[in-house]
This record gives structure tokens, C-alpha cells and sequence, in this order.
């Protein structure tokens, strides 16, 4: 029997697919004790994470493993005086130290505030106000503890700063001093209700906003790799994805230990499709998930034999039907695709026991109660477009969205308001169930997987002096799903030319993150707008 099976219980009909799943855990579930623990108490020789990197270098940890190196890294962040209710931000790329370091924080009742090493100062140093930030724990490469080091200063902030695997002036060695760490650790004590992630999610009219999920928000990821990604008992699951975005949490972690499955992670910096693959049949990687831009460079590069791989997923953008085509005639899987939100875990998809139809974010799950309504707050017709919202639970608690947002109590009742959740995202139910998705109702880009508020370079842009109004949207790209677009007035007497496109773009693109990179550059006398004075995106998106 899977760990996860002590945790629910199952309805499934004659394909194998799940009918209904009813949650049953302890008001002091914590994920570190009662799930990575638990399989390492009953079997500790069994693979927990598969690890390497571009520089050929591997590690295979069981969860033995995972149980003594996170008590070691919990008792080091004991020791320097973190405790429930605190807040660690981690920066750790795809480093093996982050599952050591989450488990240790979630058996502390510390919240993780996972984040990605692209961010620039700024961003950071916005994070650690905002949340003001107990401790970061950050990988030594790539310029990243310079980038904190600033952050913290500019920030004012008193965080604790560790690094791993290097000494690096003004942090400590995370490395050396677990190594003198006890193995062992008493419980501490939480509650299921204790805030345990902290994920900076876009907006479309402000900066990033601070999404929470409490420790019962793995339970919620069971759906997510049992019967989206069908990661298997004793299998190895490969979901592309660095530690600083919730889509690590879908794949890397959670749902797949719950399961009994190992993980696989591959450690790289720049994605090569044909070292993804060697990785993927060097191991015998049994299940994968990738958004839809790495399915877009595999059929591109050609795609190699790979006999162990029995499941293919994806999620973060639209796929391409001729992508989702060749993919399968290649190699004789069907896409599965899926949608979420960070907000919540996975509210749609091509599931288990049903047949997958390309383009299609499947159907409902069985974990949630949704309904497509329309602006007047009833359910649509089938065909009709509407907005995916989510009902409270008949019963009990909903488990897998968010309990708020960080500091801002008048968002999260917007985002529940009229009594149910409201993705802001369009789409329509077919005759056979399935969903198909047609947009979102706010002007969030989507970006080869990432998710980009358009204020966020709209205010970057407003810095030039060039620059009199503004204004960012996605526009179709083959590659990204959408690229990132802004639209400019100059101000005074400057005049459009490639040179002033060029410093323009210059100047926004090293000061944003790399995948905020403004792509399109677009110079026009006058802003499309309302009558009311509101820029027009739609009209710049055509």
C-alpha cells in the first residue's frame, strides 16, 4: 500500500479512473513527519530523489537519506534560533540541498518561500520587505549571493544568510555545519492550518502577489501525480521545473512521494532537448511532465527512442495540436495535458482512464467542485464560454487552495467573492465534458511557462526617458506561446528608430528577470483607449 492511501479514500470506475476522492489526515499533518519520514521508517533503502547534473556528477538518495540529511539541516536552523512561524526564502535552482532544506523547514513549521535565481535585486529585495524574510538559504553559482547580499542591504533586512556547498563571504556554509548536526529530531509541533509555502504569484495591476498554502496543501497534489502525471509506485517521475516556481511542487515533491514514486531532477542551466533525453533514458525515467515550450524544442530537435517513458504530460500554456501530433506519433504517447492555478493544485485534466483529446484541459476533478458561470454568476450552457470558478465543499474544509494572500486580506475576498473562487481564466465545456480553454479575463502573459504581469514591465519601461505612455501585452510566438510585447508613445521630441527600439529594450531587459524580457518593441503616435481613459490591450494584442 502507497503512503498516500492512508490519507484518502478512493472511488474508481472500471477504467481505473478516479470517481471520488474524500481526504482523511491529523490536525497536525505535517508532510515531513508523517509522509517523507513514515516511507523512511518503513522502507529506507527505497529511492526518494534521482540526482545529476551537466557536469556528469550523480547522487541517488532513499529516503532513508532524505530523513537523516533533513534532520541535519533542520537542527542547523534550529540552532541559529528558526522556529514555527518564521520565514525562509530558498534560492536553490534544481540543487538537491532544496529537498533536504523544504522537509526541514515543513518539520519546523517554518514557511518556504521557494524563489527563482533569475529574479533581479529588486525583485528580491520586494520579497524580503514584503514577507519580511527570516533567513535565505541560496545556491553559490551564477552571481546569485552577490544579487541577496545587495537585496538584504537595500531591504534593511536582518535575514540570516546560508549558502551550500562553498564558502562565500558574508554567508554561512549550510554544507559544513550540517555535517556536525545531529540525525536525529524531536517533533515539533504544527498544525495543518500553519501557512507552509509562501509563492509569489503575477498580477495584472500591481507587483507579484503573495499566495499561501497551508500543510494540507500536499494532500491535494495525490490528483496531481496519481492520476494526471500517473507517476507509479516505484517509478521515476521527471517533471521540468526549477525549485523557485509551484509547478515544483506539482512534480518534484509532493504527490510523487505520496505515491511511492521517486523523483528525477536534472541540474542545468541552459536546456538542451538531446541531454534531456540521455537523462530521461539514462535513468528509466517512467513518467514526465514538461510545459508545452520544451514539448515545442523536442519536435523541433527530433525526438529519440525512449523505451522506459510510459506517461507524457504538460501544463502553463496552450499546446499546439500539430506538437501534440507529432509528439505522439513519435513515440506512441498521448499528451495528457492539465491546468491549474498557483493558487490552487490541479483543477482540470486529461486523467487516467479517460482519452486524452489534444488541446483539451480535460475534465473536472473528481477533488473539486467547479462550474463554468458566465458575468451574471449563473453556470453556462455546454459550448458557452464561461469563467472556472470554484465552489466551497459541501463539508469540511477546501484542501489544495490557497488560505490567502500575503498582507492583503481585501484581494483574497475579491478572489472569493459571491462565495466561490474566481481563477479569472475563460473556457468551455464540450458535449463529452471536456474543457477547452479560451483566455484569461485579465491580462496575465503566459511566456514559455512563466507567468508575467504586465505592470511589472510597464513600470520598468516608465523609467526611460523616452518613454511618455506605455503599455505590455503577449502577443503569439511559436516558440514561448506568447512573447512579451510593449506598445510606447515617446515623450517630447523623440523620434521612433531602431536605435531608440534597441536602447529602449536595452534598457528594460537588465533590469527585469530574463523571462520578463521585453521581445517586441512597437512605437505608435496614440494609445487605443476607453472612454473612460484605459488603454485598449486587446486592440494592441490584434
Amino acid at each position: 500500500m502507497s503512503i498516500y492511501q492512508k490519507f484518502c479514500r478512493e472511488t474508481l470506475n472500471s477504467r481505473g479512473g478516479l470517481e471520488s476522492i474524500t481526504l482523511d489526515y491529523p490536525e497536525n499533518f505535517n508532510f515531513g513527519y508523517d509522509v517523507a519520514d513514515a516511507i523512511a521508517e518503513e522502507t529506507p533503502g527505497k529511492t526518494a530523489l534521482v540526482w545529476c547534473n551537466t557536469e556528469n556528477e550523480e547522487h541517488i538518495f532513499t529516503f532513508g537519506d532524505i530523513k537523516k540529511y533533513s534532520n541535519q539541516f533542520a537542527n542547523v536552523f534550529q540552532n541559529a534560533g528558526l522556529r514555527r512561524g518564521m520565514r525562509v526564502m530558498l534560492v536553490l535552482k534544481r540543487h538537491y540541498e532544496y529537498w533536504f532544506a523544504v522537509v526541514a523547514l515543513h518539520k519546523l513549521g517554518v514557511t518556504v518561500i521557494p524563489a527563482t535565481h533569475m529574479l533581479t535585486v529588486q525583485d528580491y529585495v520586494y520579497r524580503l520587505r514584503m514577507a519580511q524574510v527570516d533567513a535565505i538559504l541560496c545556491t553559490p553559482f551564477g552571481g546569485v549571493p552577490d544579487k541577496l547580499r545587495q537585496a538584504v542591504e537595500e531591504a534593511d533586512s536582518h535575514a540570516i544568510l546560508w549558502t551550500v556547498r562553498r564558502d562565500v563571504p558574508g554567508f554561512r556554509n549550510l554544507t559544513a555545519e550540517m555535517e556536525e548536526a545531529e540525525e536525529t529530531l524531536e517533533r515539533v509541533e504544527t498544525a495543518v492550518t500553519d501557512p507552509m509555502l509562501l509563492y509569489f504569484t503575477s498580477g495584472t495591476t500591481g507587483y507579484p502577489k503573495g499566495v499561501i498554502h497551508d500543510f494540507s496543501y500536499p494532500l491535494a497534489h495525490i490528483v496531481t501525480a496519481k492520476y494526471w502525471q500517473q507517476a507509479e509506485d516505484g517509478g521515476l517521475h521527471f517533471t521540468v521545473a526549477e525549485t523557485g516556481w509551484a509547478k515544483a511542487s506539482w512534480g518534484k515533491l509532493y504527490g510523487q512521494w505520496l505515491v511511492g514514486s521517486a523523483v528525477m531532477v536534472f541540474d542545468f542551466d541552459n536546456f538542451e532537448p538531446k541531454q534531456l533525453c540521455a537523462v530521461i533514458n539514462r535513468y528509466g525515467v517512467t513518467s514526465f511532465c514538461a510545459p508545452p515550450t520544451v514539448y515545442r524544442y523536442l519536435v523541433r530537435k527530433g525526438i529519440p527512442d525512449m523505451p522506459s517513458l510510459r506517461h507524457a504530460s504538460t501544463a502553463g500554456e496552450l499546446l499546439n495540436p500539430e506538437v501534440f501530433r507529432r509528439f505522439t506519433e513519435r513515440t506512441g504517447l498521448t499528451l495528457c495535458e492539465g491546468y491549474g492555478q498557483t493558487e490552487t493544485t490541479l483543477l482540470m485534466a486529461n486523467f487516467k482512464g479517460n482519452e486524452a483529446a489534444a488541446g483539451s484541459m480535460g475534465t473536472i476533478s473528481p477533488f473539486y467542485r467547479i462550474e463554468l458561470r458566465g458575468r451574471d454568476g449563473k453556470p453556462v450552457p455546454v459550448g458557452e464560454i464561461g469563467e472556472v470558478v470554484i465552489l466551497p465543499p459541501e463539508s469540511g474544509r477546501q484542501v489544495g487552495v490557497f488560505s490567502g494572500y500575503l498582507g492583503n486580506d481585501e484581494q483574497y475576498a475579491h478572489a472569493w467573492r459571491d462565495g466561490v473562487y474566481h481563477t479569472g481564466d475563460a473556457a468551455y465545456m464540450d458535449e463529452n465534458g471536456r474543457c477547452w480553454f479560451h483566455g484569461r479575463f485579465d491580462d496575465i502573459i503566459k511566456t514559455g511557462g512563466y507567468r508575467v504581469g504586465p505592470y511589472e514591465v510597464e513600470n520598468v519601461l516608465m523609467e526611460h526617458p523616452a518613454v511618455a505612455e506605455c503599455s505590455v501585452v503577449g502577443v503569439p510566438d511559436p516558440l514561448r506561446g506568447q512573447a512579451i510585447k510593449a506598445v510606447v508613445t515617446l515623450a517630447g521630441a523623440n523620434t521612433p528608430s531602431p536605435a531608440l527600439e534597441k536602447e529602449i529594450k536595452d534598457f528594460c531587459n537588465t533590469r527585469l528577470a530574463e523571462y520578463k524580457w521585453i521581445r517586441i518593441l512597437e512605437f505608435v503616435k496614440e494609445m487605443p483607449k476607453t472612454i473612460s481613459g484605459k488603454i485598449r490591450k486587446a486592440e494592441l494584442r490584434g
